[in-house]
């Protein structure tokens, strides 16, 4: 732990606050206040904020609601903003959404709460990882057990021709991904149930070898561009 303005060891966890709203930040600055163990070292909107700031500030924990991750250049970017800096990164009103939970995991994300996390819940989540605990809803750290079994099981296996081979519906699945529609959309446009179109959007990406559905859009794009 960092050492007090008192000079003895503390408990006390430093907190950044980045979040867009103005009114959630202020009532997130008060919440903060009743509780000894928290101390708000700065606060700001990510766009304003230069992320010097969050390291100026020796903050422990960054508790921010900037993350978007519709293309995988929006997630690098996120990561190489913050890849210099040693703390914690705890996200706020995320989208119940496991490509947007993957993308936020491998940018550097060590807590990712939902939209409808409570202030306890976020409380508990600011003190878990500071404690060098990971975050996140159980249904979506079973996501990431079976993403990391897969990756696994990847990489024993000897690779294959790694071009896709997509069939006709799968190809109209990446095209309507590529314009922006989320499952239920493409489940309606298809005629198809949602989890049909997830099981298709799961094979087309360890088919290219992506991570998110946006990835998978751009590989089987760049393919066809290479005439592959």
């Amino acid at each position: 732990m960092a050492v007090s303005q008192t000079g003895l060891n503390r408990e006390n966890v430093r907190v950044f606050l980045l979040i867009r709203n103005r009114l959630l930040r202020e009532s997130l600055l008060r919440l903060f206040r009743k509780r000894a163990d928290l101390t708000v070292v700065g606060s700001g909107s990510p766009g304003n904020a230069d992320p010097a700031e969050v390291e100026i500030s020796q903050c422990d924990v960054l508790l921010t609601d900037q993350f978007s991750a519709k293309t995988s250049a929006e997630s690098v970017l996120f990561r190489d903003q913050w890849t210099a800096w040693q703390g914690e990164i705890l996200l706020l009103g995320m989208e119940e959404d496991q490509d947007l939970f993957l993308a936020a995991v491998r940018a550097g994300a060590t807590g990712y709460l939902l939209k409808d996390a409570s202030a306890g819940d976020v409380i508990a989540a600011v003190r878990s990882v500071s404690r060098g605990e990971a975050v996140c809803p159980p249904h979506l750290c079973m996501c990431l057990i079976k993403w990391m079994s897969v990756k696994s099981r990847e990489e024993l296996s000897p690779r294959m021709d790694a071009k896709p081979n997509l069939t006709l519906r799968q190809m109209q699945l990446v095209t309507l991904v590529a314009q922006g529609m989320t499952n239920k959309e493409i489940a309606s446009q298809l005629n198809l149930s949602e989890f049909t179109v997830k099981n298709h959007l799961y094979r087309i990406m360890k088919q290219v070898d992506a991570e998110t559905r946006y990835e998978a859009v751009e590989s089987v794009r760049a393919q066809l561009e290479d005439g592959g």
